[in-house]
């Protein structure tokens, strides 16, 4: 019975797409029919052949083996003199091996090899897909690089395309995370089911935009203007106006890139800026959640701000097939998109080993994402220092549709990898 409900959720879920579609007509279904079919098969790889689970599970042992590398330094900085061992705590053994995972990543980017396989991969998805093929490279650049840090890369892109294109990639990137907090989710969510979203939630963000923003990209106009500043030699390289499977000239002016150890200082300043975000944001939500929690307690016992997010959440966690849990999965994706995944992760880590198969996959999907409130603010913020005032204008009037294909990737991608965990 739960599996039919789980198909029904995943027809609705795309019903709802269509119903709040800003051009229905143009909604191209062969493209949206190739993309679904193409996930859930990809889906259904990952989850249930030994393979593809060996895949995601070998991937998600090296974001946790990146981790314990980590935790070396964590234990010679922060270790008692005393000689006491350290206490594990969600700093030390979440945010903290942060400071590890972003410079690696950023190293591979300044020698070229994060922009080759973006690039490579994000022409293959073009061609299958039959999506803009910037928007495909934008959607593979998201799954390695966030998504302010891959609408930074492709300023000149945005300036040139025009403002309903603009407004798809701000829908798309609500619905990302970024390879350098990967690990992080893996220590407190089954790793298993964190490298599975990630793939997934790439192709559901072109679904869900292609439905709710269609938009016609002519040949001409179908171009990758400019890779951006993520490789090392970016402003050295005449790109110009290069198709994506144009090769990027090798000549570097060598006296005109950045040195490494400067540009490795640099990154992992960045890291530990990064880190500080987190933890205020954590922090802050939790403790804004426990005094609004107080205020409605004052009011009437039962009354919290987890029971409201779950009246309002229960009939789209109810359609994803968890049956008796719905309520609780209906308040943890409230509580998720009002604070952030970090919080909901670390409210359920000790728990989660106890949950049905089904439940923690549809739950630890759900969560893999950055869509929530304060991602819209950031994404409002990008476009407005990047782009002319009408295009930033048109994405602050569509903060609903921004918000809605933040929730609908999310509910997309949960669907899609339940159907075949039970």
């Amino acid at each position: 019975m739960y599996l039919l409900v789980n198909v029904l959720g995943l027809v609705v879920f795309i019903g709802l797409a269509f119903l709040f579609s800003k051009n229905r007509s143009a909604i191209k279904w062969r493209s949206v029919g190739i993309m679904t079919v193409l996930n859930l098969v990809l889906a259904w790889f990952l989850t249930s052949f030994s393979i593809g689970r060996d895949m995601v599970d070998a991937a998600a042992n090296g974001f946790n083996e990146l981790v314990s590398v980590a935790s070396v330094g964590i234990e010679f900085a922060l270790k008692p003199l005393t000689g006491a061992s350290l206490q594990p705590t969600f700093m030390t053994n979440v945010l903290l091996p942060i400071l590890l995972v972003v410079p690696l990543f950023d190293i591979l980017t300044y020698f070229g090899v994060l922009p080759f396989i973006i690039k490579w991969l994000g022409k293959g998805l073009s061609k299958i897909t039959g999506q803009p093929k910037f928007e495909s490279f934008f959607s593979i650049e998201m799954m390695f690089l966030g998504n302010t840090e891959a609408l930074a890369v492709s300023g000149l892109q945005l300036k040139n395309m025009n403002a309903k294109r603009n407004l798809t990639l701000a829908m798309m990137s609500m619905s990302c995370v970024t390879a350098s907090v990967i690990g992080s989710y893996t220590q407190m969510m089954p790793g298993r089911f964190i490298l599975t979203a990630v793939p997934i939630n790439v192709i559901n963000a072109l679904i869900v935009t292609a439905i709710l923003n269609p938009v016609d990209v002519p040949e001409e106009e179908d171009t990758i203007a400019k890779m951006g500043p993520a490789t090392p030699a970016a402003d050295n390289v005449d790109s110009g106006s290069k198709e994506l499977g144009d090769e990027v000239k090798d000549e570097v002016v060598a006296e005109g890139r950045e040195p490494f150890f400067s540009f490795l200082g640099d990154s992992i300043l960045n890291a530990g800026k990064l880190i500080l975000i987190i933890a205020a944001n954590v922090i802050a939500f939790v403790a804004l959640a426990a005094m609004i929690d107080k205020l409605l307690g004052g009011i009437n016992p039962w009354l919290s701000l987890e029971h409201i997010l779950g009246i309002i959440m229960y009939p789209f966690a109810w359609l994803l097939g968890v049956g008796a849990h719905s309520f609780d999965m209906a308040q943890l994706m409230g509580t998720k998109l009002i604070t952030n995944e970090f919080v909901v992760m670390g409210s359920v880590t000790g728990k989660v080993a106890h949950f049905p198969a089904h439940y923690t996959a549809v739950l630890t999907v759900f969560l893999t994402s950055f869509a929530n409130f304060s991602t819209v603010g950031m994404i409002v913020g990008c476009f407005k220092g990047m782009v002319s005032d009408d295009k930033s204008k048109l994405i602050a009037k569509n903060v609903g549709y921004l918000i809605l294909s933040g929730i609908l990737v999310s509910l997309f991608s949960a669907a899609m990898v339940g159907l075949f965990v039970w």
